[in-house]
């Protein structure tokens, strides 16, 4: 299952024994193809990350061998237009810094590699929770899973997902990290009603939750925002609430389908 803590290990693997070039996009302008900050690492048989693909990423893998090959050559920031001469008609302006690695450098690498951080919360172990834990997976975010069956998450998941086992589950809402963005998706509407209830109760004691979505139709939601409301729950506590979740358009209900749609519209954010 690849993650997106992948290609930081298997670099902080290579440099135990073999150097590399990191390869940063630093200062861009216009359209180009990935933002300031991106990287990839460049060793003699590998590349690890992607700076965008195109006559711009082959160029500057070339170049990163040379300073391989060349340990005199000096390691300046390039300059490209991303024009005719690149074969690249983005039109923008991109820098490229180049910088030799090595394994004493591993430990800082490790932190300033990793991406920002989104935190996550699904409270949810069916096919539909599962699918959205395989595809968060693969992009920066900290995932906290909970269901009140014990025995529902697979096993082997890699350390970017906490799983958690709470009996009632609700109670898991008020220990969930500031700012996570709350999926339900539970196997009990009932469940789903408790979950929402104590994710509204933390939201208008603390306001830390900016996203709070729940799974199913708009006659469910109609449903919940009445009973929500006879709990004591105002109409603009209720509009925190996305429900359907997802991008509007995408019709599926396969579990991979409503997953793209789910992580969209987190992206989306």
């Amino acid at each position: 299952m690849f993650t997106a803590q992948e290609p930081i290990d298997r670099l902080l693997s290579r440099l135990a024994q073999t150097g590399a070039v990191l390869v940063v996009v630093g200062r861009t302008k216009g359209s180009v193809p990935r933002e300031a900050g991106t990287w990839m690492a460049v060793l003699t048989d590998e590349v690890l990350g992607t700076i965008g693909g195109g006559h711009l990423e082959l160029q500057a893998i070339a170049h990163a061998r040379q300073l391989l090959r060349d340990p005199l050559l000096p390691a300046k920031a390039q300059r490209h237009a991303l024009g005719p001469s690149l074969g690249q008609c983005c039109g923008g302006v991109v820098e490229l810094r180049f910088e030799r690695i090595a394994a004493a450098d591993a430990l800082t690498l490790a932190q300033r590699l990793r991406a920002p951080m989104r935190s996550v919360a699904l409270f949810g172990g069916g096919h539909v929770g599962q699918a959205i834990v395989r595809l968060l997976l693969t992009l920066p975010c900290d995932i906290t899973w909970v269901d009140s069956r014990d025995s529902v998450f697979p096993t082997g998941l890699p350390a970017q997902v906490r799983c958690e086992h709470s009996q009632p589950v609700q109670r898991a809402v008020d220990d969930l990290r500031a700012g996570s963005e709350v999926l339900i998706m539970s196997f009990s509407h009932a469940e789903d009603l408790d979950i929402l209830a104590q994710c509204l109760q933390r939201q208008r004691a603390r306001g830390d939750l900016p996203y709070i979505g729940l799974i199913g139709s708009q006659t469910k939601w109609a449903v919940f925002r009445k009973r929500l409301k006879l709990r004591g729950f105002t109409e603009d506590e209720l509009d925190h609430v996305t429900c359907p979740i997802g991008v509007p358009g995408i019709k599926g209900k396969e579990p991979a389908v409503i997953a793209v749609a789910v992580a969209a519209q987190l992206l989306m954010r």
